[in-house]
Formats: C-alpha cells, structure tokens, sequence
C-alpha cells in the first residue's frame, strides 16, 4: 500500500481513527523532518509495536529563537518520504506552518521548572513551543504510543510531565541514542559542520564515555565529573561549552552525590552549530544515616 500524505487536519484524524476502529495499535512518530537512521530506528520500534504507523513532518516556527536556524533547516521532503516508504509507515502528516498555527492562534503550552534549565536557559521559549506542537500533534494523530529519541532528552522528560499532568491518553516510549560508528550522535544539525568541525564534535561521546568510566571506577560526586567533562571539550579546538550538567532526570535540577536516575547532559557549539548529547545512567540510592 502507498503511503497516505495529509496536510489537513480532519483528513488526517479522520484515517487515524480509522486504524483504531479497524483494531489496529497506531504508532506515531513526530519528527521535523531531514530523517536520518535515527529516525529510523524510532520508526522500527513503531513497526515492531503497532500495526498502523504514522509520521508527522513539520518544522516547527514556535521552538526557535529569533536568531536561530528556521530559514536554513533542512527540509529534504522527497527523501524523508522515501526513508519512510522503506521503513513500512502508513502515514506521513505534513503540515503547513498556517495549518498548525492559524490566525488568531493565541494557545500555548508550558511545562514550569522542567522547561528552565540546560536547553531552556539558553533557548528561553524553546520548550514552550514543543510542548504546544506536540499536544497539537496528539490530538490531530490521536495514537496509543509515540516514539521519541533519547537524544532530546530533557524534551522527552518534559513531554512525559505534559501527559501526565494533562491526562493525555497516549504512552510514550524513550528510544535510544543512534550514533555513528565514531560515536557522533545523529542529529540532523549535523550537515552543518564543516568536515574539522565534524572531527572535533566526535569530543561529545569521548566525554560521555569519561564519565561513564569513572563512574564505573565508583566515582559519586558530581562536581569533579562536571569539571573533568568541561576541560575535555575546552581542550578540543573550536568547541565553545554551553553547558555540562549532572541532573536528576525526573526533576532536571543538579545533583551533588549521583543516585537513582541522572542524566549527563551536553550542549557544545561547534563554529554555529550546537550540539547536543547525553547519558542516562541508574545508580544505587546511597543510606541516609
């Protein structure tokens, strides 16, 4: 069967909730396009878990900033069609910006606390305009699982919050980091670098795997990890730190002594190009005396 392409919202409910009532699980996977093999791989999970998947492709104007890269992100349309064909998906909703944001549009979501730090303090409103075109896509592609890559971590952690608190009926799966063979996470701002700046960026992964090795080593304390992680990418010509954070993963705020569940978060610029990566680790909870 070909794929169905939609960029109208009432068509685009309307076959969805076909799938449902014709018994079939509906996979959704919300994507702003330039898909790459980690697309792919969330894809995949959506194929191996439901029977009906859909893919939203829309570049979202609210999560930039004003002197970001909306004008010159890449939207290969034709060949994220293409990747979506062979990976089996039975919809690809595609949207205009009008579509989405009508005039008169005045509605937006925010999740506190969760949208401050680590991306939040350097793109202020970024995650004001995910968690708004997200709701938007769960009620347009009203499936029972949508898939999200553990790259965007803090992104998946604030959406996670958002149904909750909203009691929106969809399950949200976390996938993990798909990354090239020299560890560079995939991320479609990787087109960006230029081929020293790509060489250099490879200093993300080396880092995560640092800390992951001391930490092996039993290593606990936050505050020499951060410092070991930020001289590593000082030392790595042309990387210009964000930030380099050790957070708990359900409220995002720095910790001191690593337990349960934290997250090692990176945000490095390269030349123009920010990058981002991370770690999740689970660690023992450590006695209160």
């Amino acid at each position: 069967m070909p794929i169905t392409i939609t960029t109208a919202i009432p068509e685009t409910r309307d076959a969805v909730m076909a799938a449902r009532r014709a018994g079939k699980r509906v996979g959704f996977v919300p994507t702003m396009g330039a898909l790459h093999a980690g697309h792919a791989s969330l894809i995949q999970a959506a194929r191996r878990e439901c029977d009906y998947v859909a893919v939203s492709i829309f570049v979202n104007p609210t999560q930039f900033g004003p002197h970001e890269d909306l004008s010159r992100y890449p939207r290969p349309f034709e060949a994220d069609v293409a990747l979506c064909d062979r990976e089996g998906v039975d919809l690809i909703f595609h949207p205009t910006p009008e579509v989405m944001y009508p005039p008169g549009f005045k509605t937006f979501v925010e999740v506190t606390a969760l949208q401050d730090p680590l991306c939040g303090a350097s793109r202020p409103g970024h995650f004001r305009g995910v968690a708004t075109v997200v709701l938007k896509l769960f009620h347009i592609v009203p499936a029972h699982v949508a898939y999200f890559g553990q790259k965007d971590a803090q992104q998946a952690r604030l959406l996670q919050q958002m149904v909750r608190d909203l009691d929106v009926p969809i399950e949200l799966r976390l996938c993990p980091i798909v990354r090239e063979p020299d560890g560079l996470a995939l991320s479609s701002r990787n087109v960006y670098l230029s081929p020293t700046e790509r060489q250099h960026a490879t200093v993300l992964f080396r880092t995560l795997e640092a800390m992951r090795t001391r930490i092996e080593a039993g290593k606990r304390r936050a505050e020499p990890l951060v410092r070991m992680a930020t001289q590593m990418i000082a030392d790595t010509p042309g990387a210009r730190v964000d930030y380099v954070a050790i957070v708990n993963f359900e409220t995002l705020q720095p910790v001191e002594h690593l337990e349960g569940e934290v997250l090692f978060a990176l945000a490095v610029y390269f030349g123009k190009t920010r990058l981002i990566d991370n770690m999740i680790v689970t660690l023992p909870m450590m006695g209160r005396g």
